[in-house]
Parts: structure tokens; sequence; C-alpha cells
């Protein structure tokens, strides 16, 4: 399984905001992380600036967002949805899209909910439910 390091995360999102930027040619990855990083114009400053993104720490108790694990996440998201698993999340995302009029939105609203159970599982020790995923992401529409 692919396991990147954090270092490595930042790069590919820096190196594919520039990339994007200067009009070269991006693969399959590079093209979605690309769209999603347009849907995120207060991360260009960061994205723009490798060395700085490399430094930058984020603490969820200060209220922090972590652009980099916001963009993991739309991207995970994305493959999920594209391949419908767990199955029926396709399904659950339609409507969710169509609930709140945005892809984004319904997005966001996924991945509040994967944050959450996986917050859950890391807590108890144990692995992410499909099932409880699903039923979670179920009770949103």
């Amino acid at each position: 399984m692919f396991n990147p390091t954090r270092e490595e995360v930042r790069r590919f999102f820096c190196d594919t905001w520039q990339k994007k930027t200067a009009g070269h040619i991006l693969d399959s990855m590079e093209t979605l992380a690309g769209d999603w990083m347009v849907e995120h114009p207060e991360y260009h400053p960061l994205l723009a600036d490798p060395e700085g993104a490399l430094a930058q720490d984020y603490s969820p108790e200060r209220g922090e967002t972590n652009p980099f694990l916001h963009l993991s996440m739309h991207l995970s998201i994305s493959e999920q949805i594209s391949i419908n698993q767990p199955p029926g999340i396709k399904e659950v995302a339609e409507k969710l899209t169509q609930k709140t009029g945005s892809k984004h939105e319904a997005q966001h609203l996924i991945m509040e909910c994967l944050g959450q159970l996986m917050w859950e599982a890391q807590r108890e020790g144990g692995q992410l439910s499909p099932d409880k995923y699903l039923e979670a992401l179920k009770k949103l529409v």
C-alpha cells in the first residue's frame, strides 16, 4: 500500500500547483488534485511556496486546518466515489450534490463525516468500518 511521507504529500501538491499554473501537462492524479486546488484559492499562496509548505505545522487545538490533509481527503473521497467504495457512496454523493447544489459542498459534508469516523476508530484502536461510514453518510441525505 502506498504510504507517502508528510514531505512527499506536500511536495506532490506544491509541484502539481506549479505545473498547473505554468500550463504544463498533468497526469490524471495531478489533474484531479489541480481541480481541487483551484476550488481552494485560500491555499494558493502556500502551494506556491514549497519550502514554507514543508516547514508549516498545523494544530487542530488552535483551530487550524491542514490544507494538505484537506486536499488529500478530497482526492480520497473522489476516488471512493469514482469506484463506488464503499458500495453506495456514489449515490449518496450525488444526492448530497443535489441537496447542496455543489459537488464541493457535498464533499465537505462527506469529509466531515469521514474525519469524525476516522478519529473515533483511532481513539478506539480499531479500523474504520465501511458499513458504519456508509450508514453515517446516508444520514446526511
